[in-house]
């Protein structure tokens, strides 16, 4: 039996015995951002390394280099030029993966050499019983290569972090794709709604296309299918492990509280709903104020993204018993006409192909008199022109593509099904701060947002 439980596969004569198992064992190999920082001795961290120069390296020139970092002063300033990855600073080593520049650098060959030898350290370290986790946001590698003297013609291009997992560290492996979606036999087939949208272009060279400008990006999400912006929410949301009190939004700042202070205090035994909730930043919060006989109900496009914050409610030690995990088809959630009395929707607007038609169907299933919480981040301000001149050049974020909207455009469609009763603007820059404007600049902030009541 395969570790895809596909039995009776035909094997050759030196196969070893109990292939199975050893397979089985390694796709047991998950990721661990949350490590105790017990140190490792250095004979085993060499060993893992040393496993790691088997796997196979182009032209057989092994161009590549590895430096081992258990000092935890370097260890905690490789976490801060990498913008705070939590991992860095705990984890037992942090094996910086580099090459040498100039030889096999055909079809990113060098880079498929350092990839192959990683994950071969990444096996190594499995099987002997310690967690590890592949990084290539690491910062910047001219910052790192200062603090390591790593030469001019040698590339930084990833970070391997090893440790032993603490006890509490989530036990869930990121969810794999359904084998038929990725592979195909004698020619190419893919299920349509994982081939996700870019421009039109005669040829699509990789070389092209970098994180801060990918000329063939996507960004507006009615030219997207709903049912691809949840496939892409699914797997890509697993980007961050669902860590306690770990990852928030550096942009966002003190935004966050001003949005969920907009709430209404809720009732006993009310019903609440986040829709298209962000990983849970906001949903452990949002469930921390509700009272305990108050049902709060998550929806999404994605299984993948529920399944994630329900682990961050395990890790946040938050009660279960009243809180619901909903998958939605596109616009039509599964409710009954007024059954919630409170909708919360911040920045989920611009991610939708067709908001107008997401708002007619809370206005549906508010009880009437119930409240709606929409924040919006504003195409009218700093931030809007940042988005369309910088941002939007770039390649779209983990949570999926979106396009800011106009403060005034959605103030006039939530005014034919509801009664606003609060209108504010947050942050006047472009990231980070959250100064509210409740005067004639609302609507020229980052954020807009509102609490309105349906009519």
């Amino acid at each position: 039996m395969t570790p895809d439980g596909i039995p009776g596969l035909s094997t050759e004569p030196d196969a070893l015995p109990d292939w199975d198992r050893i397979l089985g064992i390694l796709a047991q190999r998950r990721s661990c951002r949350d490590f105790d920082g017990t140190p490792i001795d250095d004979a085993t961290l060499s060993a893992i390394v040393r496993d790691g120069t088997q796997a196979p390296s182009s032209c057989n020139q092994q161009n590549w280099h590895f430096i081992i970092v258990t000092d935890r002063d370097l260890l905690m300033r490789a976490h801060d030029i990498a913008g705070g990855n939590h991992h860095f600073a705990h984890c037992s080593a942090l094996i910086y993966l580099c090459f040498q520049k100039g030889w096999t650098h055909g079809n990113f060959s060098i880079v498929q050499s350092v990839a192959g030898a990683c994950y071969h350290m990444m096996l190594s370290a499995h099987l002997r019983g310690f967690a590890s986790i592949w990084n290539a946001g690491i910062g910047d590698t001219g910052e790192i290569a200062e603090m390591l003297d790593v030469p001019p013609n040698f590339q930084i291009i990833g970070a391997l972090a090893i440790g032993r997992p603490k006890p509490t560290a989530p036990a869930v492996k990121a969810p794999r794709r359904p084998f038929d979606e990725v592979h195909s036999w004698n020619g190419f087939a893919r299920r349509g709604a994982t081939v996700y949208p870019v421009e039109p272009a005669e040829s699509y060279p990789f070389e092209a296309i970098k994180n801060a400008d990918n000329p063939f990006a996507v960004w507006d999400p009615t030219r997207w299918s709903w049912e691809s912006i949840g496939d892409f929410r699914g797997y890509a949301v697993w980007a961050k492990s669902p860590l306690a009190g770990v990852y928030v939004s550096r942009r966002q700042g003190d935004a966050t509280t001003v949005e969920l202070d907009l709430l209404p205090k809720q009732s006993s035994g009310a019903i609440v709903l986040e829709m298209l909730p962000w990983g849970g930043t906001y949903s452990v919060e949002l469930r921390r104020r509700l009272p305990d006989d108050a049902t709060l109900r998550l929806a999404d496009l994605s299984a993948h993204n529920l399944t994630f914050i329900l682990e961050r409610f395990r890790q946040e030690k938050l009660p279960l018993d009243r809180t619901s995990f909903d998958l939605i088809d596109g616009p039509r959630i599964a409710y009954a006409d007024g059954e919630v009395d409170t909708v919360f929707m911040p920045q989920v607007l611009e991610h939708m192909p067709d908001p107008k038609a997401m708002l007619e169907e809370i206005s549906r299933i508010l009880k009437p008199g119930g409240t709606l919480v929409v924040s919006i981040r504003n195409m009218d301000s700093i931030y809007g022109a940042h988005w369309q001149w910088m941002e939007s050049k770039g390649q779209i974020p983990n949570q999926g593509p979106f396009t800011p909207l106009s403060a005034a455009s959605v103030r006039a469609t939530l005014t034919a099904r509801f009664e606003i009763e609060e209108e504010i603007g947050i942050g006047r820059e472009a990231s980070g701060d959250a100064a509210i404007a409740r005067g004639d600049d609302k609507q020229r902030c980052r954020l807009w947002a509102v609490r309105a009541r349906r009519r």
